[in-house]
C-alpha cells in the first residue's frame, strides 16, 4: 500500500471515530432535550439561545467531519464546542484524576486534540469534497 492511501486511511479512520462518538452526545441532547444546556449558558450570564450553539459542535460538526464535507470547518465546530465545555462544564475537573489514574478530563482533551488535528491535516481523500 502506498503512503499516501495510508495516510488517506488514517484520516478517514480518525474522521469516523471522532464524529461518530461526538454525534452520540449530539443525538443524546436532541432526544433529552436542550433545558440544561441552556440553563447551564444562562447561569453564565450568556443568553439561553446560546446553549442551541450546542448542536452545531455536536451534530452538526461531526456530520461534517464524518462525511468529509468541509471537515476542516466541521472539526473546527467540534474544537470549540469542547472548549465551551470544558468551561461550562468541566473546569473545576482540570486538576483532577480518576480513581484509575487518568485525567478526569481525558476524553474531552482526545475530542479535541483528534479536531485540532483534522483541522489542520484535513480530511484525506476518502471523503466528499477533500477539504
Amino acid at each position: 500500500m502506498n503512503p499516501n492511501t495510508q495516510h488517506d486511511i488514517a484520516k478517514l479512520l480518525l474522521r469516523v471515530t471522532l464524529g461518530a462518538l461526538v454525534l452520540l452526545h449530539g443525538i443524546a441532547k436532541l432526544n433529552g432535550g436542550m433545558g440544561h444546556i441552556v440553563r447551564m449558558v444562562e447561569a453564565q450570564g450568556w443568553p439561553g439561545f446560546i446553549g442551541y450553539f450546542v448542536l452545531l459542535g455536536e451534530v452538526l460538526g461531526p456530520l461534517m467531519v464524518l462525511t468529509g464535507f468541509h471537515a476542516r470547518i466541521g472539526a473546527l465546530l467540534v474544537a470549540i464546542n469542547m472548549l465551551v465545555a470544558v468551561y461550562l462544564v468541566h473546569l473545576g475537573d482540570l486538576g483532577r484524576f480518576t480513581g484509575q489514574g487518568g485525567w478526569a478530563l481525558e476524553l474531552q482533551a482526545m475530542f479535541f486534540a483528534s479536531a485540532v488535528v483534522i483541522a489542520l491535516v484535513g480530511p484525506g481523500g476518502y471523503s466528499v469534497n477533500q477539504r
